[in-house]
């Protein structure tokens, strides 16, 4: 409110000086020349009624000439005057025209109504700082799944594309600096309802500022973090930041145990799809043998440390060693690895696997070719750094993509919509292989060959009202019992239980006999149909009766007094 103030008052200024000046000599000059009465008698007109005469004839020329008819000197006068405030008029007009058009005053204003819109809301959101590949991945999981989000971009470009956007739920986006704390608290940031500040812009220090804004002026808010250095990733978490994304790391990890462990990679891929989509089949690299990494950045330095800690077998083709580093006790090629006899010279024709991960898109495609055709057999993974590249990557049948962004948003989407699965990834990497592979087993034979939904429980009175009141009086409820079907209690809901955290207990696959109550929250996956009829059972007391006992009570004072009345056993609530 205060730019578009200042804005106004600065720039119309000067048109109402004007226009002052106008009507103060006008009516000045009304008040002093001299006029008749009705019988020709000398008068003056005071004050009040020559800045009313001359209010009325600014908007309707012509209207009368009040008290008497006015004498000669009094029309010149009039006459002059009317042209001077038509003058005036005008230029005060032209000068509010032009500052409707002012590029800075519609920011403001645009500024104003943002700020307002985002204090009325009434729901929880997210603030995303950034709009890009990453950003725009992120808000498009978070609408899908009808929750909020605030978007600030620096660049306009990206909040008129997010306009444009089809997204389920209506996203407010602020033309803006995350960098500026005026432009984070507009955007929501001390709002009691904000759930999560992600700052997602191609800038590190800005990520940084964006993280160190959100703890000093909101220490409650969760803070999630993307950083492309170890640098940065170590400052942000000297002072609290919740959660730091290096989708370099993350990629490098995630290698590293499609290695060691595909079944669990393969579950964590299909646990973290969306749902709907078809499931992946396993990406299984090679767990022996000789790897060609080609870059050794940002992306190259990740690999390297994850592939090398298992023992695996590397050649690295660089060609700016100076620049990125040498690696320790790793055979170094110079060169791009674009060039044949490059490849050559690393080994690729006795190779297993090649990891393509320059900055370079077309190079990476280039490699990628080459090394096709010196050994077709190779398992390629390959670094793709625009989105619009998608197409052409996709093309050269790589075995696994890599996209920094979507990795980010994939990651982020999972930790802000579905908590708990973040943990039970954490918990599921301390099984054993069999234990993943099992889990593999049960997933495949109940969905179907498409991405299970994932979904949490919290056993409270918005979420489980049947529960909350059964237990209440006394009722016992098992897991067992609580996945059955309410059509039919023989009959099991296509759902898997994976996690259920009981105060600070943690248990993976929870038994059937597992007692469950007010407070407890629970991880599961399954069909939607098993997730539909469980939110009925959650809900409904009837059904929840239903699946514990089989029994059917009558609900409501008209069925009890007729059940009493045809059974007078029946009717008994539990």
């Amino acid at each position: 409110m205060d730019n578009v103030a200042f804005l106004i008052f600065r720039r119309m200024r000067a048109p109402l000086i004007v226009l002052i000046i106008i009507y103060s000599v006008s009516v000045m000059g009304l008040v002093l020349i001299p006029g008749q009465d009705a019988e020709g008698k000398l008068w003056h007109m005071d004050f009040f009624h020559a800045f009313y005469f001359f209010s009325y004839t600014a908007t309707t020329i012509g209207f009368g000439e009040i008290p008497y008819a006015f004498t000669d000197a009094q029309r010149a006068w009039v006459t002059i005057a009317i042209y001077l405030t038509v003058v005036g008029w005008f230029y005060s007009i032209g000068t509010l025209i032009a500052l409707l058009q002012d590029k800075t005053f519609q920011h403001s204003l645009a500024e104003l109504r943002f700020a307002r819109r985002i204090r009325r809301m009434r729901e929880p959101f997210y603030l995303v700082c950034g709009y890009g590949e990453t950003g725009s991945a992120l808000v498009q999981a978070i609408t899908d799944g009808n929750r909020h989000a605030v978007v600030i971009d620096q660049r306009q470009e990206r909040v008129d594309l997010l306009q444009l956007e089809n997204l389920r739920e209506y996203v407010p986006a602020l033309h803006g600096d995350a960098r500026r704390p005026h432009h984070l608290l507009e955007a929501g940031l001390k709002h009691p309802l904000c759930a999560a500040v992600v700052a997602l812009t191609e800038v590190n220090e800005t990520n940084l500022k964006v993280a160190i804004a959100a703890k000093l002026m909101h220490p409650e808010v969760k803070v999630v973090c993307r950083a492309d250095s170890h640098e940065v990733e170590a400052n942000m978490a000297s002072f609290g930041t919740d959660y730091i994304y290096d989708p370099f790391d993350i990629f490098g990890a995630y290698l590293g145990m499609a290695i060691a462990t595909p079944c669990l990679t393969l579950m964590r891929d299909w646990l973290s799809g969306l749902q709907g989509e078809p499931l992946r089949d396993p990406p299984m690299p090679p767990a022996e043998g000789l790897w060609i990494l080609c870059g050794y950045g940002r992306f190259g330095k990740a690999i390297t440390a994850n592939l090398g800690a298992r023992g695996m077998d590397l050649v690295v083709v660089e060609a700016a060693p100076e620049l990125t580093g040498r690696p320790e006790g790793i055979p170094l090629v110079p060169g791009w690895g674009t060039e044949a006899h490059t490849l050559e010279q690393a080994g690729v024709r006795r190779a297993v696997g090649l990891v393509v991960g320059t900055h370079n898109d077309a190079n990476n495609l280039s490699i990628v070719m080459t090394a096709r055709t010196l050994n077709p057999d190779l398992f390629i993974v390959v670094r793709e750094n625009h989105k619009d590249n998608e197409e052409l990557f996709r093309a050269v049948g790589a075995d696994i993509l890599m996209h920094p962004s979507t990795i980010i948003a994939d990651r982020i989407r999972i930790l802000l919509v579905t908590p708990l699965l973040t943990e039970f990834e954490q918990l599921a990497r301390l099984q054993d292989h069999a234990w993943s592979c099992q889990l593999v087993s049960r997933i495949l034979a109940l969905v179907d060959h498409q991405v299970p939904d994932v979904w949490e429980v919290i056993f409270d009175d918005e979420n489980a009202h049947a529960i909350c009141v059964l237990t209440g009086q006394g009722a016992e409820v098992t897991l067992g019992a609580l996945l059955r079907d309410p059509r039919a209690r023989e009959r099991s809901l296509p759902i898997i239980p994976l996690l259920l955290v009981q105060g600070e207990g943690r248990e993976l696959l929870p038994p059937e006999d597992r007692q469950v109550g007010p407070g407890d929250h629970l991880l599961l996956c399954g069909r939607p149909l098993g997730r539909s009829r469980l939110g009925w059972t959650l809900q409904n007391v009837h059904s929840l009766n239903y699946v514990l006992t089989g029994g059917s009570s009558p609900e409501g004072t008209l069925w009890h007094w007729l059940a009493g009345r045809i059974n007078p056993t029946a009717g008994h609530r539990l």
